[in-house]
């Protein structure tokens, strides 16, 4: 048993260090993306692509170009609701959260838990022996 409890201590450490580690980096990334804003968005398409139009709070036009991706969410769509990037001009996107950020915070989730059950299955071995 000792090479059992060995191997369940070592995804302990492993999963809450993980989380640690990986719960500053959803930090760090969640500052470096700064501040995103909501407004109302025409979609425009012309010969060069798809375009999003919106007024940002200073009542300033914006205009975006949107990927391909993002093109093809918007087909049929002629009003959308938007993220722009607050300070910032002609960056916009569809959801209010980076999708890094978000496999970030998913990802430390996860090692947290892994930490969570390996600590709960090293308790109940240890009371299980007595």
């Amino acid at each position: 048993m000792d090479a059992l409890d060995a191997v369940i201590e070592i995804f302990t450490w492993l999963g809450f260090i993980g989380a640690f580690v990986l719960g500053v980096a959803a930090v760090v990334a969640w500052v470096a993306d700064g501040t995103w804003l909501p407004a109302e968005g025409l979609v425009d398409r012309e010969d060069e692509g798809t375009f999003v139009r919106w007024y940002d709070a200073d009542g300033d036009a914006n205009s975006a170009r949107v990927s391909e991706h993002d093109a093809s969410a918007l087909d049929g769509v002629d009003r959308i609701g938007i993220w722009y990037r607050y300070g910032w001009r002609d960056r916009m996107r569809l959801s209010r959260r980076a999708p890094v950020l978000r496999a970030v915070v998913w990802a430390a989730v996860a090692s947290l838990s892994l930490g969570v059950v390996a600590l709960v299955t090293s308790w109940v071995l240890l009371f299980a022996r007595g």
